[in-house]
């Protein structure tokens, strides 16, 4: 760790005897980051791809479902509907992201989450050594081994979610 971030996040990780790196993203007056994750990874000659995204949805039945997913995988509907056995499914909205989730869009991480959102992981995640995933803060991300990330995912269902 290069330095130290208090977070639902890291306390998690903390407990579970996984390291991590802080990454630093600047934020504009807005506290949005001044640029994008990828230029920033690209920058400091880090593969954009290992980014997890965690995107969240809206069962029809009200139920929430995160799917984590490595670079710029485009989530695959029908087999999310299928898998969760729900017909509809929609993108969370901005403000539900938070209430559902606890953390702001931009830092959501698959991880630390309350334990009515339901985790899907798309089995890119571990196609990389390591992944940069959202700390729970803005401005500030993780850099994570794969291997310890799949550690503290043990409940999450792993498979393959999005288009390939």
């Amino acid at each position: 760790m290069t330095e130290n971030l208090d977070s639902p996040v890291t306390r998690q990780l903390h407990a579970l005897g996984i390291n991590y790196e802080l990454i630093g993203i600047p934020l504009d007056p807005d506290k949005k980051p001044v640029r994008s994750l990828e230029e920033l990874l690209a920058g400091q000659n880090r593969n954009p791809g290992q980014i997890v995204r965690s995107l969240l949805f809206r069962t029809g039945s009200g139920d929430f479902v995160l799917l984590a997913v490595a670079g710029g995988g485009k989530a695959d509907w029908g087999i999310l509907r299928k898998h969760l056995n729900e017909r509809r499914l929609t993108m969370a909205q901005p403000e539900e992201v938070l209430e559902a989730t606890g953390f702001p869009i931009g830092a959501v991480p698959p991880v630390a989450l309350p334990k009515a959102v339901r985790i899907l992981v798309d089995a890119s995640v571990f196609g990389f050594e390591r992944v940069v995933i959202g700390s729970g803060v803005l401005g500030y991300a993780l850099d994570i081994a794969s291997t310890t990330l799949r550690q503290a995912l043990a409940g999450a269902e792993i498979g393959q979610f999005v288009k390939q």
